[in-house]
């Protein structure tokens, strides 16, 4: 029977020590180039040949003084858990920043093994290391890899094999000051500059970041990749459309040839079916093409350069600059960027960050969004105009960001006054996105997984949307009725009673809005076959919709009640009633109110 052996992984944010432990554990963790990824312990196993290896990995923290969430979850493991060794991955581009948290976790623990990462990036810039006598000085086992090598990584298990074999010297506590000057004199024998480094890194921040050009190339980069998605989405939306037509034909079919009653063919074809197609082929498409280039941004080191352009605004609103990446990652899905708000230190600043991360479209929100800009703002003009099509749907997203910093000066100044805290970011090294990786985990960990709770939401609404379409009281269905009843309502903010109640229904997830929009005009008898893009296009002015509507429409989409997750999400982050009952009527209330205004604006011009 192998050994069992128990590691702890600690290190710096953005140092790679979450790619090492997906290597070394085939973990689904997610990995990406900007600080603040990991807020929780993951636990993983890896199996060498001799040993088994439970292996924890901490939180990124660049010390153990328990000033932030990350640091008092790191601090205490270490210091209440039992483990045959904590492994200590550094930076090889700036080791000496690194070995304060090395000096702090010597002085808690007498089993230290220092991982030296990045080496092929410490390299470029001209970096050598003697690692021999960097062990000698420490007096603690190192190795020097590079993380998506994969000899690096089998050297990396058998340098794991010898947990717990070595007792390092446990060292006396130190001051800050103590433990900088003693990684300068460590680094002055180890660490060597043979040749000038690349330059290319602080060309780029200069103009990511430039007062003149950060903002800028934040909204050209965006366009850039909205135009991308929508030239890409558009065919191939029409494509599944027709598929799923002609797949529902072969389904009906199936269903009378087992001489299924009526009834049920209505449910499971005319309703199940039909928005389940609809959600697939709106939905499908733009995620296939948006989220891998947003992860490729993400991987080469650009989401933190664009929180740092987006800093002077939120602190303008005394707010934290990280909301900037919690906004980021909102942008996949609002229930991950409420929970990514732990990686703010200040409880003020994080409550706004909650409360205010719905108002960044997520990706159930953003295939709608997109069909409406095309059909009613490009000419309803579908696969052309890319261009015009990707500067509108920009326009969107800024006002969302806009959106998001207003209401976050309003709780600043009224619930939740305070001044703003200061913000530290590491800008990471610009790095050569992994483009099998990073495709490969966009499509798996994310489209799929959104796709498939989509589908499952979907499908009970489908279900119900048929039943209350053929229930009927008197020669009126309970889907007219509810339709009705919302109407008032509905004119008031420019839309109509079916898409009140569409997004209603649409709590479960955000996705299943527009496909029950649309069956619900079709049950009126509108349309009877599933809605492509330009049946879309047909079912909704067919039904009023003009560019007012369309407008009416965006608004709301941007600013509503969080789905059922970031619901859950609020809670359990808030543990507060109170809390998660203003992150329900917050949204609704600025969504409703800016709908009003924005009718009445439109009727009196």
């Amino acid at each position: 029977m192998k050994e069992q052996k128990v590691i702890v992984l600690a290190g710096n944010p953005n140092v790679g020590k979450s790619t090492v432990f997906n290597r070394l554990t085939g973990g689904k963790q997610h990995t990406g180039n900007w600080t603040g990824k990991t807020v929780e312990i993951s636990e993983g196993i890896c199996e060498t040949e001799h040993c088994v290896l439970h292996i924890a990995d901490l939180p990124g923290t660049y010390s153990l003084d328990s000033h932030s969430p990350e640091e008092e979850i790191a601090g205490k493991y270490l210091m209440e858990e039992e483990f045959d060794a904590a492994v200590v991955i550094c930076d090889g581009t700036c080791l000496e920043r690194n070995l304060n948290l090395v000096f702090q976790i010597m002085e808690l623990t007498s089993s230290v093994m220092l991982v030296v990462n990045l080496m092929d990036e410490a390299d470029k810039k001209g970096i050598c290391m003697d690692l021999a006598k960097l062990e000698k000085l420490l007096g603690v086992p190192v190795i020097g890899i590079s993380a998506y090598s994969r000899d690096s990584i089998k050297e990396l298990r058998k340098f794991l094999e010898r947990a717990g074999e070595q007792k390092t010297p446990r060292i006396p506590a130190s001051n800050v000051r103590e433990r900088m000057k003693q990684a300068e004199r460590i680094c002055s024998q180890t660490v060597f500059q043979q040749k000038q480094g690349d330059s290319r890194d602080r060309y780029l921040d200069r103009l990511f970041t430039g007062k003149k050009t950060g903002l800028l190339i934040m909204f050209l980069m965006l366009a850039l990749i909205l135009w991308i998605t929508i030239a890409g989405a558009n065919q191939f939306s029409d494509v599944l459309s027709a598929a799923g037509f002609w797949l529902e034909g072969k389904f009906r079919w199936f269903l009378q040839l087992v001489n299924a009653p009526d009834w049920f063919q209505g449910i499971m074809v005319d309703g199940v079916y039909r928005v389940v197609s609809s959600v697939i082929s709106v939905m499908l498409p733009p995620m296939l093409i948006f989220f891998p280039l947003f992860s490729l941004l993400e991987d080469f080191g650009y989401l933190p350069r664009a929180a740092y352009v987006l800093d002077c605004p939120l602190e303008r609103c005394r707010a934290c600059g990280k909301q900037a990446l919690t906004m980021c990652m909102g942008l996949g899905c609002n229930a991950v960027g409420i929970t990514g708000c732990r990686i703010i230190d200040s409880p003020r600043e994080r409550m706004i960050a909650i409360l205010t991360n719905v108002f960044m479209p997520c990706n159930g929100r953003f295939p709608a969004i997109l069909m409406i800009v095309t059909i009613f703002f490009t000419g309803g003009a579908m696969g052309e105009n890319f261009l015009l099509q990707a500067l509108c749907l920009s326009g969107v997203i800024g006002f969302a960001v806009c959106l998001t910093l207003l209401i976050s000066g309003i709780l600043s100044g009224t619930l939740l006054k305070g001044k703003p805290s200061f913000f530290l970011l590491e800008l990471p090294p610009y790095r050569k996105p992994q483009i099998g990786r990073v495709i490969l985990e966009s499509v798996c960990d994310r489209i799929f997984f959104v796709l498939a709770r989509a589908v499952m939401a979907a499908a009970p609404a489908g279900a119900l949307l048929w039943i209350l379409a053929n229930t009927k009281t008197g020669e009126i269905s309970l889907l007219s009725r509810c339709a009705d009843f919302f109407d008032p309502l509905g004119k008031i903010m420019g839309l109509d009673g079916v898409m009140f109640m569409a997004f209603l229904l649409g709590f479960p997830a955000n996705e299943i809005v527009m496909p029950i929009a649309v069956m619900a005009y079709q049950s009126q008898g509108i349309l009877g076959n599933a809605a492509g893009a330009e049946q879309m296009q047909h079912i909704l002015t067919a039904n009023g919709w003009d560019m007012g509507t369309a407008a009416a429409f965006l608004i709301f989409s941007i600013a509503h009640w969080p789905c059922a997750a970031s619901m859950a999400a609020v809670r359990r982050e808030t543990g507060s009633r109170r809390w998660t009952l203003l992150a329900f009527f917050l949204p609704t209330f600025a969504g409703m109110i800016l709908c009003i205004l924005f009718n009445f604006l439109l009727e009196t011009i």
